[in-house]
């Protein structure tokens, strides 16, 4: 029989902060969870220019660039929560919404890859993260 996997959907909920992220994590594995998954993108690719000069109020500034950026971790974050999974013996992984952020999730060689709904129509991530012959999780809306 198989067993149901569950998957904590973090995301960008952490609001930037490692710590929060941790929290997440910790608590995700003490309820049951399988996994834990984020979001990962280029902001500069997935949004245009115009949107992200636009304004909007945030804890991290007045646009919505500000905000997006404050929201995205970094090599060194990704780093943690990776050592930080292993260390909890819990599973990680994160939807790509960009061909770049797929390539540097490959750093971490993790089991799983997803798909997010948006990304259903962006051939060229879907044929990348088809081509790594992994479990993929697919939203579809």
């Amino acid at each position: 029989m198989n067993k149901i996997f569950f998957i904590a959907e973090i995301g960008i909920n952490h609001n930037g902060d490692l710590k929060i992220c941790k929290e997440l994590i910790l608590l995700s594995k003490k309820a049951g969870f399988d996994a834990v998954k984020f979001q990962k993108r280029d902001i500069n690719k997935v949004y245009t220019k115009e949107m992200l000069d636009s304004p909007r109020e945030s804890p991290w500034g007045k646009t919505q660039r500000q905000q997006k950026e404050g929201l995205e971790f970094g090599e060194n974050d990704y780093g943690e929560i990776d050592k930080y999974c292993k260390d909890l013996d819990i599973e990680w992984f994160a939807s790509a919404w960009d061909l770049k952020s797929q390539e540097f999730l490959k750093q971490f060689n993790l089991k799983y890859n997803k798909i997010a709904s948006p990304m259903l129509g962006h051939t060229k991530l879907l044929e990348k993260v088809a081509s790594e012959n992994k479990k993929t999780f697919i939203s579809t809306g």
